[in-house]
């Protein structure tokens, strides 16, 4: 049984008298889980909907409407999975205390890894979740391997029921699910050596392995220190090493990079981000790698479209992974637009300096740096900062930070979605 949240106007559902808080049972006689059912087994053109309104009265309705034309309504959220792991270098233990509550949630659930692209490790999974996946071809999904070799993945894992990656990853490949990897790589546990075998044998898994990233372990100053660390910039050239030998094999083979390491990974080494083509079509530019030459991409397209604003003064809020990074993002901007931009890196006052990504900069450190900067007329912050609700992961409210700073303020992925927008009145 799934909840409606909302009924879109003049849509298929209103017409039929859906509301907000209508449960719906069944389609065709089956029983309706999550949205995953809801989607594919409203995909036909006709349909036997079975519903029971919030004052306890059960309808059905025989459906028929045009093929790809909207049911029209939303759904609660799905209940989320929760991981079966303990690894030592899990983000979510590594939170301090007083957050909301929805953060300390440890999700691994292959829903939101079809659906959102997050990472799972499939190490959860019941005979129907199986099922589910293969009947609903669930491809891609984007897989947490680490290491293939079962020892060392269930050590990283803290999981000794963990199952074997490779031949549950080539049961589901038997039925056409295809998958992107990722390989946090732990120091001392799973780069070296282990690495080299773990990109050699998804490699050779076959073409139903999309790619594979390998991302340094990233710790706050609450992780578990005595047992994680992360890795030094010699064993971040080394995993270089690995990643570039396996993508020139790749390349002459298969026509792809495939192997990719996220940005943080040079970063960190102390070596040149390699350029766009490596990054063959960006699929994993939500795990941070590509990051820099996707914005530079996203940028090239549509600064030409921008515009013009001599003397506009702008300021790009950012972590301080990047910050050596971004003028060369920045510069064509301003080339563009005759704007003035100036970088603001600012430090991670919620999880720590070790931890500098843009997209967990608490609300109050932004406040912090722009809470002066009369000389300012526009602020840009990452997007992914905020969430749907509007919060940052301190909790503020976007428009608390919007009222106490002295200008204005603009939420941006790429920089052109929120330069497009014309000025504030």
């Amino acid at each position: 049984m799934i909840r409606v949240t909302a009924v879109a106007p003049e849509s298929i559902g209103e017409e039929l008298g859906l509301q907000v808080g209508t449960e719906l049972l069944s389609v065709n006689g089956r029983e309706l889980e999550d949205f995953l059912d809801w989607e594919f087994l409203t995909a036909e053109e006709q349909m036997l909907l079975h519903i029971r309104q919030p004052d306890g009265e059960e309808i059905e309705y025989d459906i028929e409407r045009p093929l790809g034309e909207p049911l029209g309504v939303s759904l609660e959220p799905a209940r989320i999975r929760r991981c079966a792991n303990r690894c030592d270098f899990c983000f979510v233990d590594g939170l301090p205390d007083g957050l909301r509550d929805v953060l300390y949630i440890r999700d691994d659930d292959y829903r939101l890894s079809f659906r959102y692209g997050n990472f799972a490790t499939l190490t959860n999974l019941k005979p129907k979740d199986t099922e589910r996946i293969i009947e609903y071809r669930l491809s891609p999904l984007y897989v947490s391997v680490h290491a293939t070799d079962p020892t060392v993945r269930r050590y990283l894992l803290r999981n000794p029921t963990a199952p074997e990656i490779l031949p549950q990853l080539r049961m589901f490949a038997e039925h056409g699910i295809r998958f992107h990897t990722q390989i946090v790589m732990s120091p001392g546990v799973n780069d070296g050596a282990v690495l080299e075998q773990t990109l050699r044998e998804l490699y050779e898994f076959g073409p139903e392995i999309l790619g594979c990233s390998v991302v340094p372990v990233g710790l706050t100053e609450y992780s578990k220190h005595q047992l994680v660390r992360e890795p030094t910039s010699d064993e971040c050239r080394a995993a270089i090493d690995l990643v570039s030998a396996r993508a020139a094999i790749a390349l002459r083979e298969r026509g792809i990079h495939w192997a990719l390491g996220a940005d943080e990974l040079f970063l960190r080494a102390g070596v040149e981000l390699p350029p766009p083509a490596i990054y063959d079509d960006f699929d994993q530019v939500e795990n941070g790698v590509g990051s820099v030459r996707w914005l530079q991409r996203q940028i090239e397209r549509g600064a030409g479209d921008l515009p013009v604003t001599p003397g506009r003064r702008v300021g790009v809020v950012t972590g301080t992974a990047m910050a050596p990074l971004m003028p060369m993002v920045l510069e064509p901007l301003a080339r563009a637009t005759g704007g003035a931009y100036e970088l603001l890196p600012v430090i991670n006052t919620l999880f720590g300096a070790s931890v500098t990504t843009a997209g967990l900069l608490p609300g109050m450190a932004m406040q912090q740096a722009l809470v002066a900067r009369h000389d300012l007329d526009l602020a840009l912050l990452p997007r992914e900062s905020v969430n749907d609700d509007g919060l940052f992961m301190d909790g503020m409210r976007l428009e608390l930070l919007a009222a106490s700073v002295p200008m204005e303020l603009r939420l941006s992925r790429d920089f052109v979605d929120a330069l497009a927008e014309p000025s504030a009145a």
